[in-house]
């Protein structure tokens, strides 16, 4: 076995000539993987730097939606207070409704009263009316008679100037 068998397999580099440009085309494209990972890990960082963004943007949206939450608590508080309220109302009505009942059933008792009462009030009102007409026409009787004195008393007068002028 001489060297030269080994030679000319190759073209004539030696054994590790051969083994160390295999390990430099590994080196080559342990170099080129080096790139490619180094992209894939910029755009990894990209990402990253992507989705801290999104991130902060689904934080300020979680927020929004906390704060409409709270105001949609707020609004709800404000509708129990509200229905507590009308409820409170409703019973108050209830409560009047059975007072106005019971109102009711009373002036059903006193309804005769009342219907007497406003009969006696009718009544009095005609006698009133026939009370001032009997006036009316006795005042007129009154200054009729009046005038007529006061005619005889102008005649009395001047009856007694008349005399008293008279020589006598």
């Amino acid at each position: 076995m001489s060297e030269e068998n080994t030679k000319s397999i190759d073209g004539g580099r030696t054994f590790e000539e051969r083994v160390f440009a295999r390990f430099d085309a590994m080196d080559v494209r342990f170099d080129a993987m080096d790139v490619r990972f180094n992209a894939v890990d910029a755009r990894f960082d990209a990402m990253d730097i992507r989705f801290d963004g999104v991130d902060a943007r689904f934080d300020a949206v979680d927020a929004r939606f906390n704060a409409v939450d709270a105001r949609f608590n707020t609004v709800d508080s404000a509708i129990r207070n509200v229905d507590s309220r009308l409820q409170t109302l409703e019973v108050g009505a209830n409560d009047t409704n059975s007072r106005l009942e019971r109102l009711e059933i009373r002036s059903y008792d006193t309804k005769p009263i009342w219907e007497q009462a406003l009969k006696e009030i009718v009544d009095t009102r005609r006698e009133i009316l026939e009370t001032r007409r009997e006036v009316s026409k006795r005042l007129d009787r009154i200054d009729a008679v009046m005038l007529e004195n006061r005619a005889d008393i102008r005649d009395a007068e001047d009856r007694i100037d008349k005399l008293e002028s008279k020589p006598t």
